[in-house]
């Protein structure tokens, strides 16, 4: 797999956490990808390392070692101000608490990258988005006039409206209903077979990541599998196949 065709890559990536006999290892090692127009799910036990696996090729957390690279841009190394702007121009985020702002509208919540940025928002793009998550009629409401999976499309709006080289999903559906569940992973879904958009979610749910192009799965800070095609029937007899080994 060479550079172009990967939206994101990671090479060596290691952190830890503590000193002496409290020393966590929480990545040892990570080479991975996440290829462009490709829906990934990451999974593992608790403590695997998948959400420390996402922090730092998002650039939300520094590895000790290795190396990141979103697009042809390494991010390794880059000083504090360059890593924001990156983050706001060319990285999307859901996460499972939605981060919405209350005093913002549902409209402002979604075009507040580009208000941080100075710029102005796309509207073709910006209907795109609010038409396919059927937002039209919630736009002028606050965070409290929406119901939890209203908030959470609004959340996924604000992550594909600026077309990020790639979205970064944490848990997102750990809040939500098993309806609103399958309506965010459609949704997500649509954007990578109809907007050519690269996701990467972590999740402990198999139907969740039956959802996704291939599953990841990681234990003990390293990536021991890889899952192609996924059901939530392959997905959780893979769980289990690990859970059997560690005993």
């Amino acid at each position: 797999m060479t550079q172009k065709t990967a939206a994101v890559r990671a090479t060596g990536l290691a952190k830890r956490y503590g000193t002496g006999d409290s020393r966590v290892v929480a990545l040892a090692g990570v080479d991975v990808e996440f290829r462009r127009g490709e829906f990934t799910a990451i999974m593992g036990p608790s403590g695997s390392g998948k959400s420390t696996l996402m922090h730092c090729v998002a650039g939300l957390d520094r590895a000790d070692e290795g190396r990141v690279w979103i697009g042809e841009t390494e991010v390794t190394g880059l000083r504090d101000n360059a890593l924001t702007q990156l983050r706001r121009d060319r990285v999307g985020f859901v996460f499972q608490s939605f981060n919405l702002l209350p005093t913002l509208t549902a409209l402002e919540n979604i075009t507040l990258p580009f208000d941080l940025a100075g710029r102005t928002h796309d509207q073709d793009t910006l209907d795109q988005v609010v038409g396919a998550l059927q937002l039209q009629n919630r736009l002028h409401h606050r965070p409290s006039q929406l119901s939890g999976g209203q908030q959470q499309r609004v959340a996924c709006a604000r992550a594909l409206v600026t077309r990020p080289d790639v979205v970064f999903a944490d848990e997102p559906t750990g809040a939500l209903d098993s309806a609103a569940s399958a309506e965010l992973l459609g949704f997500l879904r649509r954007s990578v077979d109809t907007l050519g958009q690269t996701v990467a979610m972590v999740t402990h749910e198999p139907t969740a990541a039956a959802s996704a192009d291939r599953v990841l799965f990681l234990k003990d800070g390293r990536l021991v599998d890889e899952l192609r095609a996924p059901t939530a029937d392959s997905v959780l007899e893979r769980m289990r196949s690990f859970e059997k080994a560690a005993v």
